[in-house]
């Protein structure tokens, strides 16, 4: 198998620079006139892969808003990933796991190996028990053609106590996560598998992203207050890495599929007005 990295500069080549998610939170099940219960969970989703499985480069489920209905909510998990997947899409899961030893390898197990029901092309995890502690997710990304996605520098307002704290050398917190990520990528071609998450609401972050060498996911899109516009700012010359995300900007539209289709086209526009052909 290709690497993620080489999966995802060719999805993105061919349907262009988005990335959407599917949140099915309760407000938006209700918006949808759906029940707040397995049933509206699976028909939301089924609706999602519909209108979108075919067309979107990335597809980003939130693990939680299926974990929270239980073992048939995984179970819905599970059926929409395989969903995406025939459909096309590279499957990015949203759990931002970490942890240690057999742990995190047991993390890397269910969501990077091809044997679990719950494989996808890549996840998001969690660094600060150390970027080293991930090792066991990057090597089995690495084997089976998977890709990581690693929290750096995030939206929400909490995150900037620890995020930007500086460490012995002078570095951040997140500088330290980002150099080591670039160490991963290095010298691969066209775009490593390792990237970072970048939150799109957070301006000017004063932070070197230009080494990292693998896709920069850029969430916060739309609803939560940034527009295409805002990726400039935030990223600068590393704007031919990054991969835009949005969730309710998007899913609002349904449970239309074709307007659900018109608002993840509008969005792809503004993105490829501001980000560099690919």
């Amino acid at each position: 198998m290709d690497s993620f990295g080489t999966r995802l500069h060719r999805a993105i080549t061919e349907r262009g620079p988005l990335c959407v998610g599917i949140d099915p939170h309760p407000g938006l099940l209700a918006r949808w006139g759906l029940t707040d219960d397995v049933q509206g969970l699976e028909r939301f989703s089924r609706t999602v892969v519909e209108a979108l499985g075919d067309r979107v480069a990335v597809v980003k489920p939130q693990s939680a808003f299926f974990e929270r209905f239980g073992s048939r909510g995984v179970a819905v998990l599970e059926s929409t990933i395989r969903q995406l997947r025939d459909a096309g899409s590279l499957v990015l899961l949203d759990v931002k796991r970490g942890d240690i030893g057999s742990t995190v390898s047991a993390y890397a197990s269910a969501y990077l190996d091809p044997s679990s029901p719950l494989y996808v092309d890549a996840v998001t995890a969690s660094p600060y028990l150390g970027v080293g502690s991930l090792a066991p997710m990057f090597e089995l990304a690495a084997e089976h053609g998977g890709g990581v996605f690693v929290l750096a520098l995030t939206s929400n307002p909490e995150g900037a106590a620890v995020q930007r704290a500086r460490t012995a050398d002078g570095r951040t917190v997140a500088q330290t996560v980002i150099d080591e990520i670039s160490q991963l990528n290095r010298g691969v071609t066209p775009l490593g598998s390792f990237g970072l998450v970048v939150g799109a609401t957070i301006g000017d972050t004063g932070h070197d992203l230009s080494g990292v060498g693998g896709p920069l996911l850029a969430p916060g899109l739309g609803a939560q207050g940034a527009g295409a516009a805002d990726l400039r700012t935030v990223f600068g010359s590393s704007l031919a890495s990054v991969l835009p995300s949005y969730s309710r900007e998007v899913l609002s539209a349904g449970p239309d599929v074709a307007a659900l289709r018109a608002a993840a086209d509008r969005v792809l526009v503004d993105c490829r007005a501001v980000l560099p052909a690919r």
